[in-house]
């Protein structure tokens, strides 16, 4: 997330349900799917007419919308290794896949977050920077790591396992987006006017519910290739990360913005790879 604009950027028209032929959007758990799904991703979702983003409603679906935006990447994960593609290899052609889906939204969060926290003196100036579209040497460096362990991680069980690497990875992308609301939920908006702001606040609740179903699908997904010690350290993990992220952004920022809280998914993401992965 960053706070440029979502992925599918909404026309103004498409929301307004006094034009005519323009119905609004509904609300329950499908109309909250669809959000969700464009809101953090490239997918088509057919011709049903878009809706302001609301955090507080996207945060209850998003781990199903995050299972579908994770299945064709962590599935070209396992089919490059099932016919005979080195881990390494299917383990990039698998994040690429990723990175096209999502629309790089946790690459370009995290390496602008890295910008503007380590490259700024003040919070008015790490704020600034973090708006810059343009990345610095904290942001490569951020971005190029990311990367780099994702493959690396999981081309290692690939070549193995090419089915644990896959299901470990849907997991730890579907742990990382719902865990990432949490900044939502501890700090408020550091920019009136940023998408974090205009996207609305998630109530503790929405985010109960939302991650309930995050640790039953990482339960569900992870568990089969490692076991109950691996995700009792990952969900602890988990959980460090977004504590500790969380007291980071309120000290050098004074709250959350869109790059922030992508930023926090993404580093949630390798949390859990990083305790999954060596018992797969």
């Amino acid at each position: 997330m960053t706070d440029e604009q979502p992925n599918d950027a909404i026309a103004p028209e498409a929301i307004d349900p006094s034009r005519p032929g323009i119905r609004p959007g509904g609300i329950g758990l499908t109309d909250d799917f669809i959000m969700a799904v464009r809101f953090f991703s490239r997918l088509p979702t057919g011709s049903i007419p878009h809706q302001k983003p609301e955090l507080n409603r996207i945060a209850m679906a998003l781990p199903l919308a995050s299972l579908a935006i994770g299945v064709g990447p962590a599935l070209l994960l396992l089919g490059g290794g099932l016919v005979g593609l080195p881990g390494y290899f299917a383990a990039a052609l698998a994040v690429g896949a990723m990175v096209l889906v999502s629309g790089a939204m946790a690459e370009d969060a995290l390496a602008d977050a890295a910008d503007g926290l380590f490259g700024g003196q003040s919070p008015a100036r790490r704020l600034e920077i973090m708006k810059d579209s343009r990345h610095g040497t904290y942001g490569v460096a951020a971005l190029c790591l990311f990367i780099m362990l994702r493959v690396t991680g999981l081309g290692a069980v690939a070549a193995s396992s090419p089915l644990a690497a896959a299901a470990i990875w849907l997991a730890a992308s579907i742990a990382g987006r719902s865990g990432a609301l949490w900044l939502v939920v501890a700090l408020p908006a550091a920019r009136p006017d940023g998408l974090a702001a205009t996207a609305g606040a998630v109530s503790g609740r929405s985010f109960a519910v939302g991650a309930v179903f995050a640790v039953l699908l990482l339960f569900v997904l992870g568990g089969p290739a490692t076991n109950l010690l691996a995700l009792g350290l990952a969900i602890a993990a988990a959980l460090a990360v977004m504590a500790g992220w969380s007291a980071l952004c309120r000290r050098l920022v004074g709250g959350q913005t869109g790059d922030l809280i992508g930023a926090l998914g993404a580093l949630v993401e390798i949390a859990v790879l990083a305790a999954l992965l060596p018992f797969a």
